[in-house]
């Protein structure tokens, strides 16, 4: 069994809370073309560091009817900063254009196979799975950054054409689990490329 969702998959639903006081599932995004779904948190270098490049990804296709999902579901109790009260506090102060999600019980990363943070899914109308992996190929280090890979992925799908590289290995800190030592990562989770 895949711990990571397969390309082809539909997106599985959630009922999340945001930090703009909302409450969201999946139908809730229903009239985005295109849906970015990505397990993200608050403390990552990873994350922190390529934020603002995907924020300009995020706002290079919103007009072409991509919408962007961020999902925090890492354990409080191992990063404190990753806790609800600090995600509020980050969109507050970053203002980045896409929902921020709290999954505390961790089963949307579950439910997702989240490896990493960041991990990307992108959703195509039908909401199937049509690109997983990294956002660009130097998170850390976006100065080192020679591929944008997720801003590839929806180009190729927004211009009709096949996506060249559907899958790529996220890049970035391990999903932080409760109750477990902060580098576990799941028996069943493996690279996906």
């Amino acid at each position: 069994m895949h711990f990571t969702l397969p390309l082809d998959s539909k997106a599985p639903d959630f009922s999340l809370p945001a930090t703009d006081k909302g409450k969201y599932t999946l139908a809730s995004f229903a009239g985005a073309k295109v849906l970015v779904i990505f397990f993200t948190c608050n403390h990552c270098p990873y994350v922190i560091n390529s934020d603002e490049v995907t924020r300009q990804t995020a706002e290079k296709f919103k007009s072409r009817g991509v919408q962007f999902v961020g999902i925090n579901s890492n354990s409080k109790h191992i990063y404190e900063q990753d806790a609800f009260e600090h995600m509020i506090e980050r969109m507050e102060t970053h203002n980045f254009p896409w929902t921020y999600l709290y999954d505390e019980s961790q089963d949307v990363a579950r439910a997702y196979g989240a490896l990493r943070t960041p991990h990307f899914y992108v959703f195509d109308e039908h909401r199937k799975l049509i690109y997983c992996g990294r956002g660009v190929d130097s998170p850390r280090d976006t100065s080192k950054m020679t591929e944008n890979t997720l801003e590839n992925a929806l180009e190729e799908h927004l211009s009709g054409k096949q996506i060249s590289t559907p899958l790529t290995n996220p890049i970035g800190c391990n999903v932080k689990w409760e109750g477990k030592d902060a580098h576990w990562m799941p028996p069943q989770a493996c690279d996906l490329v």
